[in-house]
């Protein structure tokens, strides 16, 4: 399993940065968690020319997360991806309804439906996308129905938190995977809102600790906010082989 990160920026973008996008390959298959704005120019570039993705994951409807599915319809449907094989494309509960409620509003009503294979997912089932079995856990981020992705090939596994607070979910998500994508938005916890959405470092390492994953690779973390010596710091285009 390979795991590039196409991009990691938080809310705001870092510095010539792509917001949130993790591309998970295995055995010719390719899968996308989150499309924030940014990530479909880079996987452009990544791929030299459109991309072919089986699959893509969406955990929650914040921009940042989802953002460049808009323009993935215009260059499907007028660009160079209109004779490619559309992505599956999968959502939140309800997601259906509210990407056709955002097509209604951007240009018409079944846009998305137009250019993807729609499907929404549910808390806690698995499910098939592009080859690898997904778990989607409910996590706590402000007032919004938020999950965290577990990913597995049957052989690894990785887990990625998507946005979140504090919480035991977090722990179980990540419970021994062989990789945690965490992320570290804060500088400390208490400049977070009431209820909490994002993670300090100290809290996103905690998680780590308690779950027994084996390895923890920090994102969504602003470029001024440093972290320790040792802890691992995602960047775009970074590769993460899971041998």
């Amino acid at each position: 399993m390979r795991l590039t990160v196409v991009g990691s920026s938080p809310a705001w973008p870092n510095p010539g940065g792509a917001q949130s996008g993790y591309l998970v390959e295995a055995d010719g298959r390719r899968l996308l968690l989150d499309c924030g704005p940014g990530v479909l120019a880079r996987l452009r570039d990544l791929h030299g020319g459109w991309p072919v993705i089986d699959a893509i994951v969406i955990t929650h409807w914040h921009l940042d997360h989802w953002g460049d599915l808009v323009p993935w319809v215009w260059g499907t449907l007028n660009g160079p991806g209109r004779d490619e094989r559309h992505s599956e494309l999968w959502l939140p509960p309800e997601g259906r309804d509210r990407v056709r409620d955002f097509g209604s509003r951007l240009g018409w009503d079944d846009m998305f439906e137009q250019t993807f294979e729609l499907r929404d997912y549910r808390a806690d089932e698995p499910f098939e996308a592009a080859g690898f079995t997904v778990v989607a856990r409910q996590l706590p981020h402000y007032t919004l129905l938020t999950f965290g992705l577990r990913v597995t090939n049957g052989s690894r596994s990785l887990a990625y938190s998507g946005d979140c607070g504090p919480d035991e979910a977090l722990v179980e998500l990540a419970r021994g995977a062989d990789l945690l994508v965490c992320e570290a938005t804060l500088e400390h916890g208490r400049l977070d809102g009431t209820p909490r959405g994002h993670l300090s470092a100290e809290e996103a390492i905690e998680a780590f600790q308690a779950s027994g994953a084996g390895r923890l690779v920090i994102t969504h973390r602003p470029e001024e906010l440093p972290l320790a010596d040792g802890i691992d710091r995602a960047y775009d285009g970074q590769v993460i082989e899971l041998d």
